[in-house]
């Protein structure tokens, strides 16, 4: 008896399941990313082809000072993983950003995060991603990504050693 098959299969067939009962709750499987602090960057509520719904709650450690304020990097990396898993390839990467902060968020407040591919050109990809307390909006951005050919850090050079 071929064990090795036997554990390739049934290993298979895990991964398809997991992915299948992850799609059915509005989790397609996520591609990138995967080592991210989802506590610093946020918790994937919904992932679909070309769109993610990404939600974080703020914490005393994201603040900047006393009165609770949350630095502004705290928001960007929330929007720039939601924009990641929107295009969720394994070697997307951040080519620019264009962003607007548009309301202050302080430490205790849940904030949601929307990304969707507006459009791809080749290996380019827009994404346009708006942030939300509630019904308020208080960040919105475009994100140029670009899909390459093998991860940012593994280049020719460093694969022959």
């Amino acid at each position: 008896m071929n064990y090795d098959f036997k554990l390739k299969f049934s290993t298979r067939f895990a991964q398809k399941f997991i992915a299948e009962v992850l799609k059915n709750r509005g989790i397609m499987n996520i591609l990138t990313h995967k080592k991210i602090d989802q506590e610093l960057c946020g918790r994937p509520l919904l992932v679909e082809e070309g769109f993610s719904r990404v939600e974080l709650q703020t914490n005393k450690r994201m603040a900047v000072d006393e009165t609770g304020l949350i630095h502004g990097g705290s928001i960007f990396g929330l929007a720039d993983y939601s924009a990641m898993i929107a295009v969720n390839h394994p070697n997307v990467v951040l080519g620019a950003a264009d962003v607007k902060f548009l309301k202050p968020v302080k430490a205790d407040e849940t904030v949601v995060a929307e990304a969707r591919v507006d459009f791809r050109e080749g290996k380019k990809q827009r994404v346009s991603v708006t942030v939300k307390r509630g019904e308020e909006k208080v960040f919105e951005g475009a994100f140029t990504c670009f899909v390459l050919d093998r991860h940012i850090l593994k280049n020719e050079r460093s694969e022959s050693r």
